[in-house]
């Protein structure tokens, strides 16, 4: 069964217009890399050189922030959601 990767409005460009994308993966990294290798200008916008999260990009799988789990190597359910939140600074 497919992983739900949800993107916000802000990064929808760069993965075709659409906010909600089906992906497959045994891992956090692995969805994100399935929906990456898709959409090639979205990759370096969720991690970094090295494949790893940035930090003022939130995943959160069903819920839950992977960065109080295993980062990118938080193993996902079939049927899972990840929410992509980018951090927003301001004042």
């Amino acid at each position: 069964m497919p992983v739900t990767l949800r993107l916000p409005a802000v990064l929808a460009k760069a993965a075709g217009g659409k906010t909600v994308h089906e992906a497959r993966g045994a891992t956090v990294g692995e969805v994100v890399g399935d929906v990456a290798g898709r959409f090639p200008e979205l990759g370096p916008r969720l991690r970094d050189a090295k494949g790893e999260p940035y930090p003022y990009v939130i995943f959160y799988l069903d819920d839950e922030d992977i960065r109080f789990q295993q980062g990118f190597a938080t193993p996902v359910p079939d049927g899972a959601e990840i929410v992509v939140v980018p951090a927003i600074a301001g004042g």
